[in-house]
């Protein structure tokens, strides 16, 4: 199987956003999914978006480094 970023789509209470996505980026969102789905059930490419932007803001070290600074001065 293949190793992807993303191992997990959870399921938590969702918020709604609207988003406009490039065309290539809803493709490659669809071409995951389908990666993804491989031997689980099917995943839509809605349901990527929050996990990814999840997995990229807990990877993002100037952001965390960021966040730890702006929750220690009290700001955030």
């Amino acid at each position: 199987m293949t190793k992807l970023k993303l191992a997990d789509v959870g399921a938590d209470k969702p918020v709604r956003v609207s988003v406009d996505l490039p065309a290539q980026v809803h493709r490659d969102l669809i071409a995951y999914a389908g990666v993804l789905g491989q031997g689980q059930a099917s995943v839509t490419p809605q349901k990527l978006i929050a996990p990814m932007l999840a997995r990229f803001m807990a990877t993002d070290r100037a952001f965390l480094k960021a966040r730890r600074a702006s929750v220690q001065s009290g700001a955030g």
